[in-house]
């Protein structure tokens, strides 16, 4: 079956040197594109992360310093990669708690304005875990009946993704098949304002923190109440879209 598809849907997976967001780096990127009548175009890089890999990633998908040395960086390739997925919503496994988080913060780190306020995101693991809380692997096989060959490698895992994603669409009535019936899905109940979940929002629509001493508290109830806060996170290791995110909530603040 196809997906019914009201513009392209970009699938991607990642391989990275670790799993902290704002310090963290691409070694290798799977996106597969889809489009509105079903034709797919597969575009896989290997990154040189200008750091080095951790052995303890490199256990896990198998990329060594070596193999990536002579790679291109990921700010060399970042228009590339953009122009690929510009006119696309994405999908990914775990997309919304790592995967976008990491890919918006490498593209903000080549001065890419990246920014998911035009696009849907689709994260087929919360379908599955809403519904069959498994792996990624195991939910290949529950929903597809076919073991997954090569996990960890981005391709295999991008391509296992996609097929599972279908699957589920034909599995479960209550999942429509659209793009904005998948993305509304899988969101998480409270939403977030920014893409690690550090600012959401809350029942009246305005941004809180969720993070730190301010926790549960209005955005810009504790920027007029405590000024330095901003500055304390724009200067810390918080992930750029974030930052970004607050910036464009102080700027609002202003013009009101």
């Amino acid at each position: 079956m196809n997906l019914q598809l009201s513009r392209p849907l970009a699938f991607f997976d990642l391989e990275t040197t670790g799993i902290q967001v704002g310090k963290d780096k691409i070694v290798e990127i799977c996106i597969l594109k889809v489009q509105n009548d079903g034709t797919e175009e597969c575009k896989t890089w290997k990154v040189n992360p200008g750091m080095p890999i951790p052995k303890q990633s490199s256990d896990i998908h198998g990329i060594t310093d070596e193999m990536v040395k002579d790679c291109p960086t990921f700010p060399e390739l970042a228009v590339e990669i953009y122009s690929f997925i510009k006119d696309s919503d994405l999908s990914g496994y775990n997309s919304n708690r790592f995967d976008l988080p990491l890919i918006a913060e490498e593209f903000l780190r080549a001065d890419i304005d990246f920014d998911m306020k035009n696009r849907r995101s689709i994260d087929v693991q919360s379908v599955f875990f809403k519904m069959e809380p498994r792996t990624l692997t195991a939910a290949y096989k529950f929903y597809c009946n076919k073991d997954l060959l090569g996990a960890h490698g981005a391709e295999a895992d991008t391509r296992a993704t996609y097929e599972i994603l279908k699957a589920q669409v034909e599995r479960y009535e209550e999942l429509d098949n659209d793009s904005q019936s998948m993305a509304d899905f899988t969101q998480p109940h409270q939403p977030n304002a920014d893409l690690a979940g550090m600012i959401k929002f809350d029942t009246d629509g305005d941004e809180i923190f969720n993070f730190g001493k301010h926790k549960g508290k209005k955005v810009l109830e504790v920027m007029a109440k405590e000024p330095g806060y901003y500055g304390w996170i724009q200067n810390a290791d918080f992930p750029r879209y974030t930052k970004k995110v607050l910036t464009a909530i102080k700027i609002r603040s202003f013009n009101k």
